[in-house]
């Protein structure tokens, strides 16, 4: 089983190569939960499909930089640091922390603050 550095390590390595889909696919336990906005999104696929309406959403993505983690116990933080346009609200750097925690070898939960 992967200790959660590993996950957290693995799970920057493929978002730094924008495989952020295969990132949930791999990493993702069927039953996480994610939150962001004060919306919950409940089991893998949801998460999944959040994920591919905000892809469908960017017109360019002109530049992602991602932090290293920060590990302690069962969780890891990092930040996220976004350059895009969107199709229908234009250019804009978005900047977040993610906060991940890991179970059993997968991510279970995840917590995404932001301002944009």
């Amino acid at each position: 089983m992967q200790t959660t550095q590993q996950i957290a390590d693995r799970l920057v390595a493929l978002c730094r190569e924008d495989k952020n889909l295969d990132c949930i696919k791999e990493l993702y336990a069927e039953d996480a939960i994610s939150t962001e906005s004060n919306t919950v999104k409940a089991g893998r696929d949801n998460i999944l499909q959040k994920n591919i309406n905000w892809f469908d959403s960017v017109e360019t993505l002109h530049s992602t930089v991602i932090s290293e983690p920060i590990v302690t116990g069962n969780f890891f933080a990092l930040t996220m640091d976004i350059d895009a346009t969107y199709k229908q609200h234009g250019r804009f750097m978005m900047r977040e922390i993610g906060v991940y925690e890991v179970k059993d070898g997968k991510i279970i939960s995840d917590q995404f603050f932001y301002n944009m």
